[in-house]
């Protein structure tokens, strides 16, 4: 355990997160940066004299429990997580959930694909990055919740007031297949995740035909090589549908591609100019 730079690293780390960032006012009486460290101790269930001592070099060997506390007070990013661990001579052992944090060069990538939709999804198939021509194709997700924006349980158990059926039927059964056949490897790689466990308990629970197609243990995956999104203004879109490993996050980036000259190619040349605007209602 380095006590010196597990003391800095918080410090660091605590000085940074404006106090609006976890929810907490400002206050009119603050004279550094960032949390207070009974803020901090307060987020991550610990005492604030446990927490002082920490950060003044005094403490002792933080348990993993803790260790976990602190790295969500802190919104510590993955790699932080991990360096956290390391300085407090606790190797981060595997990760008991799906990383829902996007390489930023994965972000890039998105900006730089204009003529491409693109999104980026989590082992449980949330949509956790989108860029523009995904929003103004396939649906705006930015004013989502996170339930919303899983698309297996859109698949399985959105209300019909609420459906939007982004693909023809088709292509809506091979996905639900092939999300029910990848949900359960997710489950086998993170058994002690809640997120993993509540989701397929709410699929079991609420859907017959994801029931079915659980109890056959089917893994093996099913290539989506084209889709066909039926746009509400445009009509149906016939797409190129890729699907990229980012390996080291455990997520895909999906990507939407047309032939070029075709009709669909003048279809998201449109979709570029109406963006996520509905001109089939009123202004």
């Amino acid at each position: 355990m380095d006590r010196r730079e597990l003391a800095g690293f918080l410090r660091g780390r605590r000085e940074r997160i404006a106090p609006a960032d976890v929810g907490l006012p400002a206050g009119p009486r603050r004279r550094t940066p960032g949390l207070r460290r009974e803020e901090v101790a307060q987020l991550a269930f610990i005492s604030t004299e446990y927490y002082t001592r920490l950060e003044q070099a005094r403490g002792p060997r933080p348990s993993r429990e803790v260790l976990a506390g602190l790295a969500r007070a802190l919104r510590l990013s993955d790699a932080e997580r991990d360096h956290l661990h390391h300085l407090a001579g606790a190797p981060p052992g595997p990760p008991t959930g799906p990383s829902r944090e996007v390489p930023r060069s994965v972000l890039d990538l998105l900006r730089r694909l204009p003529h491409t939709a693109a999104i980026v999804l989590s082992a449980t198939y949330e949509v956790i990055a989108w860029n523009d021509m995904a929003a103004a194709l396939l649906e705006d997700f930015s004013p989502l919740s996170r339930h919303e924006r899983n698309l297996v349980r859109r698949a399985y158990l959105a209300p019909p007031s609420r459906e939007r059926l982004l693909y023809d039927p088709f292509d809506a059964e091979a996905f639900a297949r092939a999300a029910a056949r990848r949900l359960r490897a997710t489950a086998a790689r993170y058994p002690d995740d809640p997120e993993v466990a509540k989701l397929v308990g709410d699929l079991l629970s609420g859907s017959a035909e994801f029931a079915r197609l659980w109890a056959a243990h089917d893994v093996r995956p099913e290539p989506a090589l084209r889709k066909t999104v039926n746009h509400p203004l445009i009509g149906p879109i016939a797409l190129n549908c890729d699907l990229l490993d980012i390996t080291d996050q455990d997520q895909q980036l999906v990507l939407y591609t047309v032939e070029p000259g075709s009709p669909a190619e003048e279809a998201l040349r449109l979709l570029s100019v109406i963006g996520t605007q509905r001109m089939d209602v009123p202004g």
